[in-house]
């Protein structure tokens, strides 16, 4: 038996033991309960279309860079008018795509973005009685599942010709923000209950413009660990950072995302077990480092560092056993990468568009939706790629699936879909 096909079965038991054993998750923000892209379920359908395997589907007011999110029954997107002047949180009922409430925010003063990259481009979380959603220079806002306002947390303008995408985290009653980019980039824990800011931590330098160079974040932190020992790591315009949760102090910090066209990130952190892999972006560097250590880690604990002929990278990726895959934005490419050294070990192009949306692993195979709206579906196969599926939909979609009790819930620029198999 060849050693991918081990991985494949392996993963799969693992899956099926963890859907069989646990309850249905939900799915309650950016790349999921655990902001890895892994799913523990299984029954999630490999074959869709615009009228094949829906549930149910949804117009949406606006475009949106987006993904929605599934917590407690309900379903929230985020739209937004091309102008900005006015935000929407979407409240949605899972079982059928009722819409159950939309709150807007009216937001007169200028704001800039880019035109890929309309306004709404945030991931909302919730934990299950409320949702948080972070408008930009607007605000960071909490709702509870009536719709009620709960609390607004003003905290300064974005102010970046490529607008903000990062998107909150929630994690044992505070609200986790990579702040930016523009004027002012940092990292901020907000308090759930009331919106009080309980820490707040400056980037470096962390303006637009860096030495004539182009400067910027837009990834969303990840939790590693829990209790008083629980990190927050974020990727950051030149560097990979882990603070205290708690506290905000700095635990340790590894350079190496200086690019030659722009100190650039776009990619969340990838995490299994000891090691993280941090990408630039706009072919900037890779590298991985194991985590831990204290203060400035990059000449102890960076394992590998590329970079030369890296494409433009803006879905992060997955770990399965010990590779990495990735789905690149420019050239739409896949990639397997060998974990331990960096070392690619395939790159294949891919059948379609470019790749600004999240990779995820659900039911033994890789999810990720391209820019013209198709989602691929294939094997974690470390020899070669291996296609199971390709799914199109009505419309272009920078947005990544959310996974949650064998439904598939996917936004393109016209619609929101529920997919499940018959």
């Amino acid at each position: 038996m060849s050693r991918s096909l081990t991985n494949v079965i392996l993963a799969a038991a693992i899956l099926l033991c963890a859907g069989v054993a646990g309850e249905a998750a939900d799915w309650p923000g950016f790349r999921g309960p655990s902001g890895n892209g892994v799913s523990e379920e299984t029954g999630f359908p490999t074959k869709w279309s615009k009228d094949e395997n829906v549930k149910w589907r949804i117009d949406m007011p606006n475009r949106g860079n987006e993904s929605p999110i599934v917590s407690n029954g309900h379903v929230f997107a985020t739209s937004a008018t091309e102008d900005g002047k006015t935000r929407r949180l979407h409240c949605f009922d899972r079982k059928d795509g009722r819409q159950v409430w939309v709150k807007e925010v009216n937001f007169e003063e200028e704001e800039k973005t880019h035109q890929t990259n309309p306004f709404g481009a945030a991931t909302p979380a919730a934990d299950g009685e409320k949702v948080v959603v972070w408008h930009g220079s607007a605000g960071l806002f909490c709702y509870d599942f009536k719709g009620d306002e709960l609390w607004k947390a003003d905290l300064g303008p974005v102010g970046h010709i490529w607008g903000y995408g990062s998107s909150p985290v929630i994690h044992e009653g505070l609200v986790f923000l990579n702040y930016g980019p523009g004027d002012q980039q940092f990292l901020v824990a907000v308090k759930l209950a009331d919106g009080e800011i309980a820490w707040k931590v400056d980037e470096p330098d962390g303006n637009n413009d860096r030495g004539g160079k182009m400067a910027g974040s837009w990834s969303t932190p990840v939790i590693v660990g829990s209790g008083e020992s629980t990190q927050l790591v974020c990727s950051m315009p030149t560097r990979a950072v882990a603070l205290n949760a708690k506290t905000g102090d700095l635990l340790w910090e590894c350079q190496g995302l200086v690019g030659k066209n722009g100190n650039l990130v776009y990619t969340s952190p990838v995490i299994a077990g000891e090691t993280g892999i941090f990408m630039g972006g706009y072919t900037g560097p890779a590298m991985a480092v194991k985590l831990g250590g204290s203060g400035d880690v990059t000449e102890t604990h960076r394992l590998w560092h590329a970079t030369e002929k890296n494409p433009q990278r803006i879905s992060s990726g997955i770990i399965v056993g010990d590779h990495l895959f990735m789905a690149n934005a420019g050239p739409g490419t896949f990639q397997c990468i060998e974990i331990a050294t960096g070392k690619e070990v395939w790159q294949a192009r891919g059948p379609g568009a470019n790749h600004w949306g999240q990779m995820t692993f659900a039911n033994g195979n890789l999810y990720v939706t391209n820019q013209s709206g198709a989602t691929i579906v294939f094997e974690p196969n470390v020899e070669a790629f291996k296609e199971v599926a390709v799914n199109q939909l009505d419309a272009a979609s920078n947005s990544t699936p959310a996974f949650s009790d064998g439904e598939i819930f996917l936004r393109t620029a016209k619609s929101l879909y529920c997919i499940a198999a018959k």
